[in-house]
């Protein structure tokens, strides 16, 4: 057969993924109805099922928890649930003046998720510890032995290189020190009574509105035996200028002082004379949610296992907008990314079984933390040692066709390899990450499985569009962050075409189709940070 001859072959076997039903999936998702698939809600409960009755329709089998003998269609997952009630009271004092802060407006206030019913303290110092950051490794400290216990600690968001582009956390790209998660993990583990992050658009990669509306509605986590020790009482953000005029306030210069967190000899500084008090009612209780698990099973080897992901959940009902819409519809994030999974779902059903398991996860709570792919992880329903790898999908483009793809992040692994040679198929090719300095790696599903050994990435729909071209393609994506991304302006559109996901789901099958037909086990590159753990359990992959 000539070369010509089996790429025809190749195109008829390959499975059609339909644009019509990809729109039709994300319009019924992120319509009003769902109410914005908040965890724990009625739009839960309506979200679950669709993707269940999909799945039925699919023609593939049940693969969550095991109900008296008999798989389930959903894996229960046990968060913590907070919800501040009442109003939220903050009060600045200089030594000359006190200033009432508005919540959601000067200061971003969550919910407390330490087990605290009432968060209430008085005049609680601040101090500014540049960018947070303890890294031996690194010979990083930027603590230098204070002490936070009663303190409020000012941190900077991203990493010390960010602004420089050259150092020790390796330029532009934010490492995990970055990432404002591990900024309140870090305080909570020195005892501090609360983390202030200073909000900035280009180091956070996203505006004020982001900020608000992911912090000031209800908080989930996972249920912890001693929560205390990974937050603090109180955890916040705030804005810029207000945070500059602070600092005013105390006699000093927040650039200037900015300038000397970027180096090595930095000493937490307090902001003399500035103190605050905060008074919040929490409600704070343990609730199940739902992680939705398909299968499909291997002919010859069912036991090892290929994953397809995407988070269904987003933001359910929070604060209105300026024109009084309160439901964040997350139509881009990530209602593509379940429509994409339904498709690859129906796509496998129609064809012959493969020689190992596919399973399809639609996962709960990755708008507040990663957590339903983070309990997965942890409690895995096929074991991670033999899971192949994780093809995770995450706000997809429905706009037209690119030349190009990306993933989350710049990962070094065998997975990107294979996608990189396969996509040539289909007329594309890779771009890195063009914003590393963002943390995408560490803001999506696969981040949970990346961290316990499995390979796994995150596709990113490309921007390089084929009609249009790079500047219409980023233009695109720049508008969606700064207008609809986490507000409640993300919705459905008739004008989406869904071309270009209907294009790239051809190339995410026959990834996990070779996957799923191989005996190959993909890796981490030698000098990843995720090598280690996924060697340490290669005597099960015999």
């Amino acid at each position: 057969m000539s070369l010509l001859a089996a790429f025809a072959a190749h195109a008829a076997d390959a499975p059609q993924f339909d644009a019509k039903r990809l729109s039709n999936d994300v319009k019924v998702l992120a319509s009003d109805e769902f109410e914005g698939r908040g965890p724990n809600t009625a739009g839960e409960t309506k979200t679950v099922n669709y993707i269940i009755e999909q799945f039925k329709a699919a023609g593939l089998q049940p693969g969550g928890d095991l109900v008296k003998g008999q798989r389930a269609w959903t894996q229960d997952v046990p968060l913590g649930r907070f919800e501040i009630k009442g109003p939220v009271k903050l009060t600045l004092n200089d030594g000359k003046t006190t200033q009432e802060l508005k919540q959601g407006d000067d200061l971003a206030v969550r919910a407390a998720m330490n087990g605290s019913k009432l968060v209430d303290f008085k005049n609680a110092p601040l101090v500014f510890v540049g960018y947070g950051v303890t890294a031996p490794e690194r010979k990083w400290d930027d603590f230098k032995g204070q002490d936070l216990k009663g303190k409020l600690a000012v941190v900077l968001i991203n990493d010390p290189d960010f602004e420089t582009g050259s150092g020790d956390f390796g330029g532009k790209a934010m490492t995990y020190y970055g990432r404002w998660t591990y900024k309140y993990e870090e305080m909570a583990r020195r005892g501090a009574l609360g983390t202030i992050i200073v909000h900035e658009t280009a180091p956070a990669s996203y505006g004020w509105n982001t900020v608000k509306n992911s912090n000031t509605n209800v908080m989930y986590d996972i249920v912890r035996k001693k929560p205390s020790e990974a937050h603090a009482p109180m955890e916040s953000w705030i804005q810029r200028d207000l945070a500059a005029d602070l600092f005013k306030r105390a006699g000093l210069d927040f650039e200037a002082l900015k300038k000397q967190a970027q180096t090595r000899e930095f000493k937490p500084v307090t902001l003399k004379g500035i103190t605050l008090s905060a008074n919040y009612v929490v409600d704070a209780q343990v609730i199940t949610s739902k992680n939705v698990v398909a299968r499909l099973a291997g002919k010859t080897a069912p036991n090892e296992t290929v994953i397809y992901s995407g988070h269904w959940d987003h933001l359910g009902v929070g604060l209105p907008d300026a024109k009084g819409d309160k439901i964040y519809n997350g139509a881009v994030d990530n209602a593509t990314g379940i429509a994409a999974l339904l498709e690859l779902a129906r796509a496998y059903g129609k064809a012959p079984a493969p020689a190992r398991s596919v399973v399809f996860l639609a996962v709960t709570a990755e708008e507040k933390g990663l957590l339903g792919s983070e309990y997965y992880a942890s409690n895995p329903v096929y074991p991670l040692a033999t899971t192949v790898g994780v093809i995770n999908m995450d706000a997809l483009s429905p706009d037209g066709v690119t030349k190009n793809f990306s993933i989350s992040g710049n990962a070094k692994l065998d997975l990107l390899d294979q996608l990189t040679a396969k996509a040539k198929q289909w007329n594309m090719a890779y771009s890195p990450d063009p914003k590393p300095e963002a943390g995408h790696f560490f803001r999506s599903d696969h981040f949970p499985f990346a961290k316990k050994g499995v390979p796994a990435i995150s596709f990113e729909s490309g921007d390089e569009l084929v009609q249009g071209g790079l500047a219409a393609g980023q233009k695109i994506k720049d508008d969606y962050v700064v207008k609809n991304y986490h507000q409640p302006s993300d919705e459905w559109s008739a004008s989406w075409t869904f071309a270009g996901m209907s294009h790239d789901l051809g190339l995410l099958y026959a990834l996990g189709r070779d996957l799923a037909d191989s005996k190959q086990w993909p890796n981490w590159a030698k000098d990843a940070e995720f090598r280690a753990t996924r060697d340490a359990s290669a005597a099960q992959r015999k």
